[in-house]
């Protein structure tokens, strides 16, 4: 198990590498100058050239890669030109509260996801089994922001029970007591981003238990007299890899896709923080959010792949 864990490790490497690249070159290749956000309009050709050195735009581009590239090792990831404070501070308080918004999300998805999946392909082709997969399907197909805006209206607007905004009592993002206070401003973005996992998990473990129960193994488990709960154990043994490689995934994807969510309820995350970068074209700021993003999703696949050889042998063998 050692050998595979490291194994991946240094299959990670040349992939995290790739990934800082492409990061570095995205965001130069957009148009624009990232140094008008801080310069006033009227500014000197010498003050342009001054500020342009400072930030270290003056250099080559493979110059400026390998200068900050340098950097990221050592963990610093520049100065925000907005804000004037450290990027890596800025993004570590902003992964904090996608961390904790993805979560909540994945926790409610995979429990309802699973708890669908799993109903509906024990009971399938019955009205249970339609009702769970119309479900799913709903779940699949609702846009984002949509049903954020239609939460919004009916538990904030019209019942007054959930703010509609903010991340934390006060606006304090870093409010986070756990408490009903905090957990009330949580949970209408974490329902909101939680709807795709659920339909994505139930889905396919829908199609993963009816194919597993139809499978030779589980009629000569019956046969051999095991009841239902001993064979329910077992198809859940089977399932588990591969739910787990699609909670992964679907978290992977919250952490990376939630710009829009945390957007509509002005959630303090990476992807609000994202999409305030991309405003004020604060090119460290950017370059900083979209690497630890990219790396978060590099390494959880990582864990992913570990957690799924440590659970299957299979796949550790394959």
């Amino acid at each position: 198990m050692f050998a595979y864990a490291l194994k991946r490790v240094l299959y990670m490497a040349p992939v995290a590498l790739g990934v800082s690249l492409l990061c570095f070159l995205l965001v130069h290749l957009a148009p624009g100058d990232p140094l008008t956000a801080i310069l006033p309009t009227d500014a000197s050709a010498e003050m342009q050239a001054e500020v342009r050195k400072l930030y270290g735009f003056d250099k080559p581009l493979p110059v400026q890669y390998a200068i900050w590239l340098g950097r990221v090792l050592t963990g610093d990831l520049g100065v925000s030109i907005a804000t004037g404070r450290p990027v890596a501070i800025e993004v570590a308080r902003a992964v904090v509260n996608s961390v904790i918004l993805a979560a909540a999300a994945t926790a409610i998805g995979f429990f309802f996801g699973a708890l669908f999946g799993f109903v509906a392909g024990y009971f399938r082709s019955t009205w249970i089994d339609k009702l769970a997969s119309f479900l799913a399907v709903i779940g699949v197909s609702v846009p984002h922001y949509w049903l954020g805006m239609v939460l919004v209206i009916v538990f904030s607007v019209w019942l007054n029970w959930l703010p509609a905004t903010g991340g934390g009592p006060g606006g304090s993002s870093d409010a986070r007591s756990l408490d009903w206070d905090y957990l009330c401003y949580l949970l209408l973005p974490a329902v909101t981003m939680s709807v795709i996992p659920m339909g994505i998990i139930a889905r396919t473990l829908r199609a993963l238990v009816a194919e597993i129960l139809s499978q030779e193994f589980v009629q000569g488990l019956t046969a051999k007299g095991l009841l239902d709960r001993g064979v329910f154990l077992h198809v859940v043994k089977n399932a588990a890899p591969t739910a787990f490689a699609v909670m992964g995934l679907q978290l992977g994807y919250l952490l990376g896709g939630s710009i829009l969510i945390e957007t509509v309820f002005a959630w303090p995350g990476t992807g609000f923080l994202l999409n305030t970068a991309i405003f004020q074209r604060d090119l460290p700021l950017l370059q900083g959010t979209i690497l630890v993003l990219a790396m978060f999703f590099v390494v959880l696949n990582l864990v992913v792949d570990v957690a799924q050889a440590a659970v299957d042998p299979r796949v550790k063998r394959s």
